[in-house]
């Protein structure tokens, strides 16, 4: 595998270009339907891989230079090497350096996939070897922190002290600033069936990183919707799935089928600034 993963980044100008996809949710099979999601239709049997690919080829079509992608977890809907194998086959073919990491699906399995989400059996799975965790990608003036939060048989995940101390070592020993990716939310998203499958371990996380004030970004996906949040100086970008979305603010589980695939840039320039905005797949 050519370059991967991606350690080192260096632009012919102060500023690196990210693009952030998320929540592919591939399976071994697809839904014949170009819907993305028909009224009677679990959402998670109604992938296709359509989306992810036009997804990446709108985003890699515009007018800006990519030079990282970053894909934040939840890479399949079932845990089988070859969609892997595929996703791995696509993403190289853009020449483009990446990462991925894992999120709860890449090591969890659901039984009884056509009941309710709540009554299925979440079955551990060990994650694929290559997906990341505690990696470190440099750049020109920022340096990207890649974590794993997955728990194996588990929807919510976790920062543990171990991973807390080892942010705490690579920010102690690099003052550029610094982004933070992680599959599972770290701040409430205002929506309890999913904020009950936070990132466990968030207020110790925070507390500790409250000495960093170089922490700036962090990015994260699990919860498929556009959100920014703010805390302690810290941007907290949530992104959209490359397949369905969430209804925001809904206590109960709540599809949005009105919310197009997404995807997010972030503009990452010398001296500490960020924008970042999300785009959606074209209809």
């Amino acid at each position: 595998m050519l370059g991967y993963p991606a350690r080192k980044i260096s632009t012919p100008d102060e500023h690196v270009n990210i693009l952030q996809i998320t929540d592919l949710h591939l399976a071994s099979h697809y839904p014949i339907s170009g819907n993305l999601i028909a009224d009677n239709d679990d959402p998670t049997d109604s992938i296709c891989q359509n989306h992810f690919e036009a997804t990446l080829k709108q985003a890699l079509s515009e007018d800006i230079r990519c030079d990282l992608i970053l894909v934040t977890g939840d890479l399949v809907n079932q845990v089988q090497s070859a969609i892997y194998d595929h996703i791995f086959e696509v993403l190289e073919a853009t020449s483009i350096p990446f990462a991925c990491i894992a999120g709860n699906h890449d090591v969890t399995d659901e039984t009884v996939t056509e009941q309710p989400f709540f009554q299925r059996e979440l079955i551990a799975q060990s994650a694929d070897n290559r997906l990341l965790s505690r990696h470190v990608i440099d750049t020109d003036y920022w340096q990207l922190l890649l974590l794993d939060s997955a728990i194996p048989g588990k929807v919510a995940g976790e920062v543990t002290n171990t991973d807390i101390d080892w942010l705490c070592d690579q920010l102690k020993a690099c003052d550029k600033p610094a982004l933070i990716a992680i599959h599972h939310h770290v701040i409430p998203m205002k929506s309890d069936w999913i904020d009950a499958h936070i990132a466990e371990n968030t207020e110790n996380f925070w507390q500790r990183m409250i000495p960093f004030e170089h922490l700036r970004v962090i990015i994260s996906g699990h919860t498929h919707q556009e959100q920014v949040r703010y805390r302690q100086g810290v941007t907290v970008y949530s992104t959209p799935s490359t397949c369905y979305q969430f209804k925001p603010y809904e206590d109960d589980f709540t599809v949005d089928k009105n919310a197009r695939p997404g995807y997010r840039w972030l503009q990452l320039a010398n001296k500490g600034q960020v924008a970042s905005w999300v785009k959606r797949l074209d209809t």
